[in-house]
């Protein structure tokens, strides 16, 4: 794989970056037909590729690119997963280059998406290739690529349901996570569902003088403030009551297991820009990102922020809410159980409407699996140390749905490391973990049965 990788360099970053430069942004209606154009040039890739068939696959909302490739039905078959929209850019002032133009610089590639996700799926598609213009490929090969990822992958699951047959397969590999770090290569055996909810507290029928009025109503953001507050009890937990109720707690032998992952907490605190943590009491850094839920505010407005002053008491005041959920933990009860806490916190003199706006469960692989051995063999060659197991802290809140339809498990073989700062301005991915993630998957077709 490295000779064909240094033989057809050039080609794959005039590949890569003719789907980079594509403003894929599925938070924004305005950007439906940049997600189409994408999915269309991702169909010409799997099909220049070698795939058998590619589409463009209508659903309630952004399109699936599906394809496949067919060596023998009777053979073991993978099923990539992937995802071709990205994170709106802004704050456009934070970033050092044009979000979707990338550039090479300081041996990576800059951009939005360079790594979430459009890099990491890009590797998948030239392992596929470079398997089988080798002559090496044994297995059946399907990709789904959806664009509605980013905003809680709300129309796949039903295009699953209504595929399943199309998708059967042994096993789904994914490449939508980070590694521990380029000297620590790890496998991801587990990711955090996810709750998301927008708040809105409403105080007066209207803006009002903050000299007129001020002391005498009660101002909605000072409310809204009060009530996110006692949403976190002293000792880090959430204090939504039945949060916990499905938790269920690691052993000390798997904790120990998570805890062989290296972490330098200076050095953590110094790369966060921080003096000090704050979590939920008796578990460490990873362990508050990894195997505990969590509850966090995303974003928080009301009354004026022009430039200037102007002394307005605001009608209202909202907030964008999110909660990462560990597996048994499901993410419509938790939304429901939110809703109703947050509605029986609100004080008498303020009407508070709660919005579920997305969600999906968490969910584990098991490590003592014949293709988690594949992956850490394969890691383990390229990275000359075998990969440590670990538990990711974000969701990919579709891959419990193709658990549970299609019966699968995934397999997240991610090359993303914390400094390619996802989802944040100066998104980039360093060249050497494209590469090592090439060479990983392909020797995972080759390991694994």
């Amino acid at each position: 794989m490295k000779e064909y990788i240094d033989q057809n360099r050039d080609r794959f970053f005039e590949e890569l970056f003719s789907i980079l430069r594509i403003p894929s942004i599925s938070a924004r209606p305005e950007h439906k037909a940049d997600c189409e154009r994408c999915a269309a040039r991702l169909k010409e890739l799997l099909l220049e590729a070698g795939a058998d068939s590619a589409g463009v696959c209508p659903t309630a909302g952004n399109p699936v690119v599906f394809g496949c490739k067919t060596i023998d039905p009777s053979a073991p078959t993978i099923l990539v997963y992937g995802h071709y929209d990205v994170q709106p850019p802004e704050p456009l002032d934070k970033w050092k280059t044009d979000p979707f133009e990338p550039v090479i610089h300081d041996g990576a590639i800059w951009g939005r998406g360079a790594n979430d996700d459009k890099g990491q799926l890009f590797m998948h598609i030239k392992a596929f290739e470079y398997q089988l213009r080798s002559g090496r490929l044994r297995h059946n090969v399907k990709f789904i690529f959806e664009g509605e990822e980013e905003i809680g992958s709300p129309s796949l699951p039903d295009w699953i349901r209504a595929n399943a047959a199309m998708l059967s397969a042994d096993i789904c590999l994914v490449s939508d996570t980070t590694m521990l770090g380029e000297d620590v290569p790890s496998i991801n055996c587990g990711m955090r569902g996810l709750s998301y909810v927008e708040v809105k507290v409403t105080g007066p029928n209207k803006d009002l003088h903050s000299g007129h009025y001020g002391g005498a109503v009660a101002n909605p953001i000072q409310t809204l403030c009060d009530m996110i507050s006692s949403l976190i009890g002293p000792d880090g937990r959430v204090a939504v009551k039945g949060f916990y109720d499905k938790v269920v707690d690691l052993s000390a032998a798997d904790r120990a297991l998570l805890a062989k992952a290296p972490f330098d907490l200076d050095e953590y605190k110094s790369f966060l820009g921080v003096d000090e943590l704050r979590g939920e009491a008796g578990y460490s850094p990873l362990e508050r990102t990894g195997i505990r839920p969590c509850l966090d505010v995303c974003g928080i407005w009301g009354g004026y922020t022009g430039q200037g002053a102007k002394t307005v008491l605001p009608s209202e005041a909202h907030a964008k809410i999110s909660m990462r959920l560990v597996p048994n933990q499901d993410s419509a009860e938790i939304t429901k159980l939110f809703c109703e806490h947050f509605k029986s916190i609100a004080p008498a003199y303020a009407k508070v409407e709660v919005t579920p706006c997305e969600g999906g469960d968490g969910f584990l692989i098991p490590i003592g699996s014949d293709a988690y051995a594949a992956a850490s063999r394969a890691i383990a060659e390229v990275y000359g140390i075998e990969p440590v197991p670990s538990r990711g802290g974000g969701s990919i809140a579709v891959l419990a749905e193709v658990q549970k339809i299609l019966g699968i498990d995934p397999l997240l073989m991610g090359f993303g490391l914390e400094r390619d700062t996802i989802h944040s301005p100066n998104e980039s991915y360093l060249l050497s973990q494209l590469w090592k993630g090439m060479c990983s998957i392909s020797l995972f077709y080759d390991y694994w049965r």
